[in-house]
């Protein structure tokens, strides 16, 4: 009698749970005495089987956090470079990330995130003195990498500002010149270029510079013509780099906006790095004061320190555009579904993130230990050269895989990866290309120059 009363008690209790209407409606579709019958036919596990399924539709999976430092590398910094390393992050993902694609896509300059960037106050990080944070290589590289992570154009930019303009005054100027140039710069009321490469000229730099400097009774006379000078547009003062016609020596010179003989044209119709605005520059007759002269700038060697200073922030600038495509391409991978299913969960999208990832791993391990040896003053020509050809070389694959598991969307501006492939043929080229970078490594390990 009590197992009948708890029956009653248990069909009632079905009874109220049951939605009629629901009921009604899934008998005109199919025949439910015959879905009874084959539930009731069902052993437990393939119960449990079934009701796992159904719930699975109903629970939300709790994902992973979207990490791109899989080994954790962010632990081996002091507290105060991690809250640096998640401001400049806060800052990117908020104020510039808002901004890039529509300036990318007109080929335009966000000027008024200048202020905004210069309260970071971050410019110059590793110098010392001049307002300056006097801050580690590593996070110097950090900063890069979080910048190129959002974006490579405003990285560019702040490369340029930070590393290769004020770079050069600091490592070649006077105190003078690092006193008149280099806290304006640091908190960005002067913005700076590095006028290097030329129309000519780009990888035979060390021998080949055309622009001339001829010295005069007050001062030095340029002529020539500079191209892909970043900021050039718009800076107050580039670093123009020129050969001295009396001795053959290559020499830097702070040319200041608006000097007579000093034209820029904006070069248009970039598929890269379209944020960073480049210069065509043209000396003609050019008259700059002998103060302007950077005093400690002699000879290429000289240009050449500047240069390796910043070739790791290069390397570091790879591996930010590397993990912004990897960590998109891994978001969309997570929503886009196909076949009822994320394609996240499809196992050739599996190879493709873990080789992304895999490659990511070993550029940000590379780089971390590249700026190690900087700050431990053991830094050579063919370490950071190593570094860029690996990182830009990786670079190029991992923003190709990102592009290929999103598909048609890839190529979509608003998904941010079509940005990340264009620019990494940039990084791929600028500050050294592979082939240099690769002959320098060469040298180092056989004892023999494969130059011309």
């Amino acid at each position: 009698m009590a197992g009948t009363f708890e029956k009653i008690k248990q069909a009632y209790k079905l009874f109220k749970s049951i939605d009629f209407e629901k009921l009604d409606k899934l008998s005109r579709k199919v025949d439910l005495q015959k879905v009874m019958d084959g539930f009731s036919k069902l052993d437990d596990s393939q119960l449990k089987g079934l009701m796992k399924m159904m719930d699975g539709g109903q629970k939300k999976k709790e994902l992973p956090e979207i990490n791109g430092d899989f080994y954790e590398l962010h632990l081996r910094l002091s507290e105060e470079d991690r809250a640096v390393q998640l401001k400049v992050r806060e800052f990117m993902e908020k104020e510039i990330k808002p901004l890039v694609n529509n300036y990318w896509l007109h080929d335009d300059f966000p000027h008024e995130i200048i202020p905004k960037f210069a309260e970071l106050n971050l410019c110059g990080v590793t110098y010392k003195g001049y307002g300056c944070p006097g801050k580690s290589f590593l996070m110097e590289g950090i900063i890069a990498m979080e910048m190129a992570r959002i974006d490579s154009s405003i990285a560019t930019f702040f490369g340029v500002q930070s590393g290769l303009a004020m770079g050069s005054i600091y490592m070649c100027g006077s105190e003078e010149q690092k006193q008149e140039w280099l806290p304006k710069m640091q908190q960005m009321q002067v913005i700076g270029a590095f006028g290097l490469t030329e129309p000519e000229v780009g990888s035979g730099a060390a021998g080949g510079l055309t622009v001339t400097a001829k010295r005069t009774a007050g001062g030095w006379v340029l002529n020539g013509q500079k191209k892909w000078i970043g900021n050039a547009p718009f800076a107050d003062v580039t670093i123009i780099w020129a050969r001295d016609t009396d001795d053959g020596q290559v020499k830097g010179f702070l040319v200041r906006k608006g000097t007579p003989g000093f034209n820029v044209e904006k070069i248009k119709g970039k598929m890269a790095l379209r944020i960073v605005q480049n210069g065509l520059i043209t000396l003609t007759d050019c008259v700059v004061e002998k103060k302007d002269r950077l005093q400690n700038a002699n000879s290429f060697k000289d240009t050449a320190r500047v240069l390796q200073m910043t070739r790791a922030g290069v390397a570091w600038m790879a591996v930010g555009c590397a993990r912004g495509a990897y960590e998109n391409a891994l978001d969309y991978t997570r929503k886009r579904k196909q076949f009822g299913k994320p394609i996240a969960s499809f196992q050739l999208i599996q190879n493709h993130l873990v080789e992304m990832l895999s490659n990511l791993t070993a550029m940000q391990s590379l780089v971390f230990r590249l700026s190690e040896l900087q700050d431990q003053g053991l830094l050579r020509d063919e370490h950071a050269s190593l570094a860029k050809v690996f990182c830009s070389l990786r670079t190029r694959d991992i923003v190709s895989k990102a592009r290929e598991v999103m598909g048609g969307n890839g190529i979509l501006l608003e998904y941010d990866v079509a940005r990340f492939v264009a620019d990494a043929e940039a990084i791929y080229s600028y500050e050294g290309t592979k082939e240099i970078n690769s002959l320098i490594v060469g040298r180092a390990i056989t004892g023999f120059s494969a130059f011309v």
